[in-house]
């Protein structure tokens, strides 16, 4: 990461970047700083991330029941997929439109659009998750006596508890990139405004660019925070024994 800025600092000092779209790392993280100092950075940085967590929260609350009845049932699985196939694909920028038109521009339409951007990854990890139970594990338990949601309490979803994990983290990423995409379209408050202000305000480049930090930063904090978690609650499982992941 040094070896980076530091290649940039000397790109542009030496006219390889343009100053006029790309200021020099030396007035990004100074001018990230003083809004850090100053307190602008905290309530935009509150609002993407109210926006993110309940967008997750919903698409997983959805998602994950879901997931579970559509790998169990090969018939809920039959009867499920074409829908999926067919609402899996649309972007979830190319619902801005009609989210504004229903919930207007506020906090409603970011939620829906990041919980349908979340769902996705959450939902198919899960049901994989749920077809790679092992049978012999399952009929196992059958055998010892225990009922439907016995196994699945006990054999199911433990198993398929990793899958969920990556696929949380795969929505993490896309939810915080709604979250931006629709601050800036929409004027939805929170960090993509603040990047949208800053670049018509004129002559501050490097406030733009330290609230593109702020956003990289969040990413990058909530990655961490998810695979701490995922660690934490996942240490019996094998492929997260030994530092393996």
């Amino acid at each position: 990461m040094v070896g980076v800025v530091t290649a940039l600092e000397v790109a542009v000092r030496i006219g390889l970047l343009p100053q006029a779209w790309f200021p020099p790392p030396s007035r990004i993280v100074p001018a990230f700083v003083e809004l850090a100092v100053g307190g602008e950075l905290f309530a935009p940085v509150g609002q993407t991330l109210q926006g993110w967590v309940l967008g997750v929260l919903a698409a997983t609350v959805v998602a994950v029941p879901l997931g579970v009845v559509i790998g169990s049932l090969p018939l809920a699985h039959r009867l499920t997929r074409f829908m999926l196939e067919f609402l899996r694909p649309i972007p979830p920028v190319a619902l801005i439109p009609a989210a504004v038109l229903i919930f207007g521009s506020g906090l409603d339409m970011k939620v829906f659009l990041i919980a349908f951007g979340a769902f996705w990854p959450v939902l198919l990890q899960t049901v994989y998750g749920v077809h790679d139970v092992d049978p012999t594990a399952r009929d196992a338990a059958r055998c010892y006596g225990l009922g439907a949601r016995a196994v699945l309490v006990r054999i199911t979803v433990p198993s398929a508890l990793p899958y969920l994990a990556t696929g949380l983290r795969i929505a993490s990423a896309i939810a915080l990139i709604l979250a931006v995409t629709s601050e800036i379209v929409v004027g939805v408050p929170g960090i993509g405004v603040r990047i949208t202000d800053a670049q018509a305000a004129g002559g501050a480049e490097d406030v733009m660019y330290a609230w593109i930090l702020a956003a990289g930063l969040l990413g990058w904090a909530l990655n961490a925070v998810l695979h701490a978690v995922e660690r934490r609650v996942l240490h019996w499982h094998p492929s997260y024994r030994g530092g393996s992941r």
